[in-house]
């Protein structure tokens, strides 16, 4: 179902565009824009040279918002395909007056045309549509197509965070990361049982929760020079 365009949207996206990093407008064809580059200078943005992290479809804001506060010395850009969505984190975020998070309107796709490589020490993943249905692999969050990007961007150890409650995605995603060359670090089968005292709930998590079934998590991570074979 197509999402209702929020009342006063161009308003409130005026009132946090501050939290918000613009990006040019490049070929529309996705196929032809990914090869141009137009790079965040993540230490002009900030002001400061701190770590990235990096969170794909950060929906309302929630995780990402209580994750910089605990955080401050951690820079974090969060990405949302839809306006009518994002507009309501940058909300959170400057009603907390947080200074080290932004987000971007912008595909994974799209990623590599404005993060550098090897700039990103984290990147989260929580509760990606896990897309099921036969023929749509390769839009999967944790497919090879997916997970080589993330691996330009990531810094040698860098870590993906996944959380969701998709047996299927959950497997899918360990079988690509060990294909991929992503170390298996952390594993949960039932992460609200496992008495996790730093996790943060998303929304949709905080909702799920409540039908106490389990969430599963991985936490995979690219070896450093060191640790390769």
């Amino acid at each position: 179902m197509r999402m209702r365009r929020k009342r006063n949207l161009d308003e409130r996206l005026a009132a946090v565009s501050d939290y918000i990093i613009e990006r040019t407008v490049l070929d529309k064809n996705m196929r032809t824009s990914i090869e141009q580059k137009d790079y965040v200078d993540f230490c002009k943005v900030f002001g400061n040279s701190n770590p990235v992290e990096l969170e794909i479809g950060c929906g309302k804001g929630a995780f990402i918002v209580t994750l910089a506060k605990r955080n401050p010395n951690v820079n974090y850009l969060a990405i949302e395909m839809l306006s009518n969505v994002i507009v309501e984190a940058c909300e959170k975020a400057k009603k907390e007056n947080l200074k080290n998070v932004r987000f971007m309107i912008l595909r994974a796709e799209c990623l590599e045309s404005y993060v550098p490589e090897k700039s990103i020490s984290k990147i989260y993943l929580n509760f990606s549509t896990p897309l099921p249905q036969k023929g749509y692999e390769k839009q999967r969050l944790t497919h090879a197509k997916f997970l080589n990007i993330y691996k330009r961007l990531l810094i040698g150890g860098g870590e993906i965070c996944q959380k969701t409650d998709s047996p299927f995605l959950f497997e899918f995603s360990l079988v690509q990361y060990s294909s991929c060359g992503y170390i298996l670090k952390d594993v949960k089968l039932d992460l609200l049982r496992s008495n996790c005292e730093n996790n943060i709930m998303t929304e949709y998590e905080l909702k799920f929760a409540q039908m106490d079934a389990p969430i599963y998590r991985i936490v995979a991570y690219l070896p450093t020079d060191e640790e390769k074979p």
